[in-house]
C-alpha cells in the first residue's frame, strides 16, 4: 500500500445512518475514481456526534474500505457540516479605494470580504462559508468578479453560513482519532449543490433539499448566488418512527417497510393493495395504510420549507415560486420515497426533480446515486477551491515578479 495519497481527495460524509469516504484521484485538472468506503455510523443522535468513541471507530472502518479499493494509505480529508445546527445570513461589506480610480485587486475583494463577515457571532459559532452573491463596483451592480477592474468603491454582498464549533469540532476529533487531518469543512448543502444542479438553474433561482436521516437541509440560489441556507428537523428516520408507531412494528422492519412498499401519496396507491408481514405477528396490511401514515410527514415536511422560504425573503409578490423558475431538486437518501416529488410540486408549486451526482470519470454506477451527492460535491467543491487558491498564488507571484522586472 502506498504511504501518501498524493494527487488524491478525499471526502468524508458522516451522516447519521452510514459513514461514507470517497477517494478521487486529480491529475492535470481532470477527477477519477479511485475507491470508497461505507460503514454504519454509530454515536450519532439526531444529526450529531454524541459520542466520540463509536464514531471515531466507524470513520475508521469507512477509512479501511476505502484505502482497501485505492490501495493507498489515506491520511487527510475534508469534511461536511450539515444538521439542525447549520444557521445563515446576509449580509454585505465595502471598501473604499481613495479618491482616483484604480484597479481592484484581490487584497481589495479580501477586505470587503472581511467587512461584511464583520458580526458579533455567539461564541460557539463557527462561519464555515462565505458565500458571494455579487459585487457593486462604484454605480455598477451584477459584478461576479470585479479584479481587474476599475473604480473607487467595491461593495460584495454574502450569505455567511455558519454552524455550531463544537458540533464541527467532534467531527474532527472523531476523524482525528480515526488518523485523518481535517483539511477543511464543506456545508453539506454546497456540496450537494455543487454535484447536482445546473448554472441555469442557479441563475434562474432554485432550491435544493437535501433529506437526510434526521434533517433535512436546504439551499437557496438566485442569480447564481446562494440567499438562503436552513436546516429543518425532519427526515428520513421521522418517516420511519410514524410507521413503528402507526403499525406497531420494530424500527428496523418499520424501515424495511418503508423502503419496499411506502409512498407518500394516498391516492397513488391502489385501494386493493396488500402485505403479508409475518412479525411481530402476522398479518395482512393494506398499502394505504402505510401511505396514509407516510403523506401527512411528507406534507408537514414542505410545509415547514415554504415557511422557511417565506421567513428568509425568497418569495416575489408573496409567491415562493416566481422565485425558483429553476425548481426545486430533492436529493439524499429520504428523497427517494415515491411521491415526494409531487409533494414538492404540489406544496411549492414549481417543477421538482431529482438531484443525481454528476458521474466523475471511472465512477461506478451504483455511486451515481443521491446518497452520494454530498460525498462527490466535496470533492468537486475541493478541486475548484485548490484551483483558485492556486491561480490567485500564481498572479501574487506574478505581480512581484514584475516589480522586481522593472526595478533591475
Amino acid at each position: 500500500m502506498s504511504r501518501n495519497q498524493d494527487n488524491l481527495i478525499v471526502a468524508l460524509d458522516v451522516g447519521s445512518a452510514w459513514t461514507r469516504v470517497l477517494a478521487v484521484e486529480q491529475m492535470d485538472g481532470a477527477l477519477r475514481y479511485r475507491g470508497h468506503g461505507v460503514a454504519a455510523s454509530d454515536g450519532m443522535r439526531k444529526g450529531m456526534i454524541a459520542e466520540l468513541a463509536p464514531a471515531a471507530k466507524a470513520i475508521e472502518a469507512a477509512i479501511k474500505n476505502a484505502e482497501f479499493t485505492t490501495g493507498v494509505n489515506i491520511t487527510e480529508c475534508v469534511v461536511g457540516v450539515g444538521g439542525p445546527h447549520i444557521f445563515g445570513l446576509n449580509n454585505s461589506g465595502s471598501v473604499e479605494l481613495g479618491g482616483r480610480m484604480r484597479e481592484i485587486s484581490h487584497e481589495d475583494v479580501r477586505n470587503a470580504f472581511a467587512q461584511a463577515r464583520a458580526i458579533a457571532w455567539p461564541s460557539d459559532r463557527k462561519v464555515v462559508h462565505l458565500l458571494r452573491q455579487q459585487f457593486k463596483l462604484d454605480s455598477f451592480e451584477g459584478i461576479c468578479d470585479p479584479v481587474g477592474m476599475v473604480g473607487k468603491k467595491l461593495e460584495v454582498n454574502l450569505h455567511i453560513s455558519t454552524c455550531s464549533g463544537s458540533a464541527l469540532q467532534s467531527t474532527v476529533t472523531c476523524a482525528n482519532r480515526a488518523g485523518l487531518e481535517v483539511t477543511e469543512a464543506i456545508l453539506e448543502t454546497v456540496a450537494a449543490a455543487e454535484a447536482t444542479l445546473t448554472a441555469d438553474e442557479r441563475e434562474l433561482g432554485v432550491c435544493l433539499l437535501d433529506i437526510g436521516c434526521h434533517s433535512t437541509d436546504l439551499i437557496v440560489f438566485s442569480e447564481g448566488g446562494v440567499v438562503h441556507t436552513a436546516s429543518i428537523p425532519i427526515g428520513g428516520q421521522h418517516f420511519t418512527n410514524d410507521l413503528a408507531i402507526g403499525l406497531e412494528l420494530p424500527i428496523a422492519q418499520a424501515e424495511k417497510l418503508k423502503i419496499m412498499h411506502g409512498h407518500a401519496v394516498v391516492t397513488d396507491v391502489p385501494q386493493d393493495d396488500e402485505i403479508e408481514i409475518t412479525t411481530p405477528r402476522p398479518r395482512i396490511l393494506r398499502r394505504r395504510a402505510i401511505a396514509e401514515i407516510l403523506e401527512p410527514r411528507a406534507c408537514e415536511l414542505l410545509h415547514y420549507v415554504k415557511e422557511s422560504l417565506r421567513a428568509a425573503g425568497v418569495e416575489s409578490e408573496g409567491l415562493v415560486e416566481k422565485a425558483l423558475g429553476g425548481g426545486c431538486v430533492l436529493t439524499g437518501g429520504g428523497a427517494l420515497l415515491p411521491g415526494m416529488l409531487y409533494n414538492a410540486e404540489s406544496s411549492l408549486r414549481v417543477q421538482p426533480r431529482f438531484g443525481l451526482p454528476v458521474r466523475l470519470s471511472h465512477l461506478p454506477a451504483e455511486l451515481v446515486h443521491p446518497d452520494f451527492a454530498v460525498a462527490v460535491g466535496m470533492i468537486l467543491y475541493a478541486q475548484r477551491t485548490q484551483a483558485n487558491r492556486t491561480e490567485e498564488s500564481n498572479t501574487i507571484r506574478s505581480k512581484w515578479r514584475s516589480i522586481f522586472a522593472g526595478n533591475f
